[in-house]
């Protein structure tokens, strides 16, 4: 006998319900029928700004013929007693089971104005938002249009990027003392803070609104912003009105009351989604709502599925920034932290008193860690918590458990996709996902889901993909070679012909680099300058304060007086702090980016060029004094030093690169500390390679003795190109070469040995690169068009950002500690 199923709401849940029920119920028990208010059926609302900004299509698959899905259509009552629910359009329908799947309302804030602002929840929502930004110039004059997002959580930095991608000047405005404070801890909110204001938007945090006026919001404290657009994403409120008036009980603050089986006190009637309040709890992210609809699903057939919880743990890109938060970020339990506020990386991890089971975790900036510390949250990790916080974990990907949930989305363990894999000889990413269903969510676990997909095939003596993301099935070093080989310019060529679709945050800076290392014209120029990473887009470093640091280069450390006095002029001048670096450079902070040109004139003017501090390749080439000042030197390494900067500088590789010259084996240089490091000796010069400093350091290895200097510069410039050529994206030269098969031995066959017959073109590509050198300050200081770039405010460009301010430490200046109060 079939029996009549109505879901009332079409929505991401109740599409996952209708299609899991459709999957199990193979004898066709339950006829299905879904009412939409909306005019449209099942969209993903996690890509909402993508529709916006890009057109995106956001439907979801269609159900098949035996559903049958009333859209544009609301159920106005249900009548529990007959067993029937009513709709506006006069249909009666008779359920044997109903499930409510309405979801949830923006929460408007009760303040004055507030009928005249937007939100930001459906398509009709963003249609209504373009309408309005297309006409809120006239509201401005002559000012560009600003926009304000009332909220800093999820939606809300959505919302926000979604108006600054129509063109508005865009505020945040979020009462909490820092942004997304349900998923960041203080420090994390903040890291996150510094990257959504270096992209030109304001952020104020720790303030409430007041009220909405025409054409202006009023925050607490009067403070005005003049704006055209108000969009308030200040969280939600379930919809349970359906329920009340059918008599349901509805929690205090909300959601349908439902048990661990999503049933209500009506064992016909279900709850699922963000209206239904569940262990007390309503959930607002998509893969506990997912799991509610598998529950039920279970449940319609006989089955004694129950919902347990769920793990709220999130990976986003939020603006181009990796935000993690997992497990339990607010135990209270043991910190370990890493900040590196040059990178903009924030990382938290929250371990237990004894250092060894997780608990929870935050990352900003830097979230490539996130799926396999998630699969560890609650049981031991496999090392150190410092090992865990930089990826050694990253590796135990295929040794995980077998009960270890991987989509969190979904509930797919490590377990069902090793077995999917090995039963249905599964080999790519898009199989595991069409069979599994991990990674269909968010996407966040699509990392680990491959790496427990290689560990297999490998297992297997199966080749396994190395593909640098869904756009490309190609590595970082094949699509080298295809630039290389075939006369590739541009990002917008190379994906036409040789990847798919759009491109993302992983594949378009790796191509800036290879086009960049190739020598393919300024890294501003044409679409390039949108491929570049935040530090590359205006040629210097971000720091805490939204200002940047300038670093002129000083080949080998050697600098006369006049131009000593000139850095020391210019940072007298413009106000800046002064500090000398360990790689033996000034560094200037403290400039304001409008500030940037004019410096950079000055320090041109003086004979300087670009440090190259921002950028993925060489910083400097430390040296001692060597043999023309110490008594214990034994060659002259500052020439020597300052021959190896002018050579490399400019060269963009997959990392930063540094280097030092020593001029006696007493090592004053650190030179084995670096990417490539040269110590003098009483009949040459030694080369060491592959070193790093820094969190994880790597002594180099000896590479080759007593060279001349023709011969050693020759096995640098192969070293640098080979590395550039072949290394993976964001690959230091440490973990390349331990990466490399046959490590140091082969290394010295390829460079030395020419085992591949490639030396001549790697000779060839250095010496293009030095003959095609230009600095690239220099060349924006010719351009006005790319002098436009260099502005606080694109509606104001000779108006100093007011939110900068420093306070005077030891005769300089640093950023000002500002208290918002509430």
């Amino acid at each position: 006998m079939t029996s009549r199923l109505v879901v009332v709401g079409h929505g991401p849940a109740a599409h996952r319900l209708v299609e899991a029920l459709r999957e199990r119920d193979s004898a066709g028990r339950w006829r299905i029928t879904v009412v939409g208010e909306e005019p449209r059926t099942a969209y993903d609302r996690v890509a909402l700004t993508s529709y916006l900004t890009d057109g995106a299509d956001l439907g979801y698959p269609p159900h098949d013929e035996s559903v049958t899905v009333r859209t544009g259509e609301r159920v106005t009552a249900i009548d529990r007693a007959a067993g029937v629910v009513r709709t506006d359009a006069g249909a009666t329908l008779p359920y044997d089971a109903l499930v409510l799947a309405t979801g949830s309302v923006p929460f408007v804030p009760p303040v004055p104005g507030a009928e005249n602002a937007f939100v930001y929840r459906t398509i009709d929502d963003l249609d209504a938002l373009r309408a309005a930004v297309a006409t809120s110039g006239d509201l401005t004059m002559s000012r560009r249009a600003a926009g304000v997002v009332v909220g800093g959580g999820l939606l809300g930095l959505e919302a926000a990027r979604a108006l600054q991608g129509l063109g508005l000047d865009t505020h945040v405005v979020e009462v909490a003392p820092w942004l997304m404070p349900r998923q960041l801890d203080e420090g994390g909110g903040a890291m996150l803070r510094r990257h959504i204001e270096a992209l030109g938007m304001t952020v104020h945090t720790g303030v409430g609104l007041d009220r909405v006026e025409p054409g202006a919001v009023r925050l607490a404290g009067d403070v005005v912003i003049d704006a055209g657009v108000v969009v308030f994403s200040a969280g939600i409120r379930p919809r349970d009105d359906l329920a009340r008036a059918a008599g349901l009980p509805v929690g205090e603050r909300g959601g349908v009351v439902v048990d661990d089986a999503c049933r209500t006190e009506d064992p016909r009637v279900f709850a699922i989604g963000e209206c239904a309040l569940v262990g007390g709890m309503v959930y607002g992210l998509v893969g506990p709502c997912f799991t509610m609809a598998e529950v039920v699903a279970d449940r319609l057939l006989g089955g004694e599925a129950r919902f347990t919880g769920a793990d709220l743990s999130t990976q986003l890109k939020l603006m181009g920034v990796d935000v993690a938060s997992f497990g339990d970020p607010s135990a209270d339990a043991l910190d370990v932290i890493y900040t590196d506020p040059v990178a903009g990386i924030y990382k938290r991890l929250v371990v237990s008193d004894d250092a060894q089971t997780l608990l929870g975790g935050v990352l900003v900036g830097d979230a490539s860690s996130y799926p396999t510390l998630r699969a560890y949250v609650g049981a031991k990790l496999p090392g150190t918590p410092e090992q865990a916080l930089f990826g050694g974990t990253e590796a135990a990907g295929g040794a995980l458990p077998g009960a270890t949930v991987i989509c969190s989305c979904n509930n797919v363990t490590a377990g069902t996709i090793r077995a999917a894999i090995a039963e249905d000889g599964l080999t790519d990413v898009p199989a595991v996902k069409a069979c599994t269903r991990a990674g269909t969510g968010c996407g966040s676990c699509v990392p680990l889901v491959k790496k427990i997909l290689d560990a297999e095939l490998t297992a297997a003596g199966v080749e396994v993909s190395k593909a640098l993301c869904e756009h490309f099935d190609h590595s970082r070093a094949e699509l080298f070679d295809i630039v290389r080989v075939r006369g590739i310019t541009t990002f917008s060529q190379l994906i036409a012909e040789h990847g798919h679709g759009r491109g993302c945050d992983i594949c378009k800076p790796v191509v800036a680099s290879i086009l960049a290392s190739l020598g393919n014209g300024h890294i501003l120029d044409g679409e390039q300058a949108g491929l570049q990473d935040t530090n590359d887009r205006f040629l210097a470093n971000m720091q805490k304060n939204g200002t940047y640091s300038v670093v002129p280069r000083i080949p080998g450390g050697e600098i006369t007086p006049e131009k000593l006095i000139v850095i020391g002029e210019v940072a007298r001048e413009f106000g800046l702090y002064t500090k000398i670096t360990g790689g033996q450079r000034i560094d200037l902070f403290g400039a304001r980016v409008e500030q940037l040109p004019e410096i950079w004139k000055r320090l041109i003017d003086a004979g300087f060029e670009s440090g190259h501090a921002y950028g993925k390749a060489l910083r400097t080439v430390k040296s001692c004094v060597g043999s023309t000042w110490c008594r214990y030197g034994v060659q002259d390494s500052v020439a020597l030093a300052i021959r190896l900067e002018l050579r490399y500088r400019g060269l963009r590789a997959p990392h930063k690169i540094k280097s030092a010259v020593s001029g006696c084996a007493r090592e004053c240089a650190e030179a084995q500390s670096k990417d490539f490091g040269v110590i003098a000796t009483e009949r040459g010069w030694n080369l060491y390679v592959a070193g790093n400093g820094g969190m994880r350091p790597r002594h180099a290895d000896l590479f080759a003795q007593d060279l001349d200097e023709d011969t050693l510069v020759r096995y640098i410039d192969r070293f640098l190109m080979f590395y550039i050529r072949t290394a993976d994206r964001l690959q230091r030269t440490a973990s390349w070469l331990e990466n490399l098969e046959g490590g140091l031995d082969y290394l010295r066959e390829v460079i030395v040995e020419d085992r591949l017959g490639i030396c001549a073109e790697l000779d060839a590509a250095m010496e293009r690169h030095v003959a095609g050198y230009s600095d690239e300050w220099r060349a924006i200081l010719e351009d006005p068009e790319k002098l436009r770039r260099f502005v606080s405010f694109v509606n104001a460009p000779g108006m100093p950002d007011p939110s900068i301010v420093f306070e005077p430490e030891r005769d300089q200046i640093k950023p000002a500690m500002v208290e918002v109060t509430r």
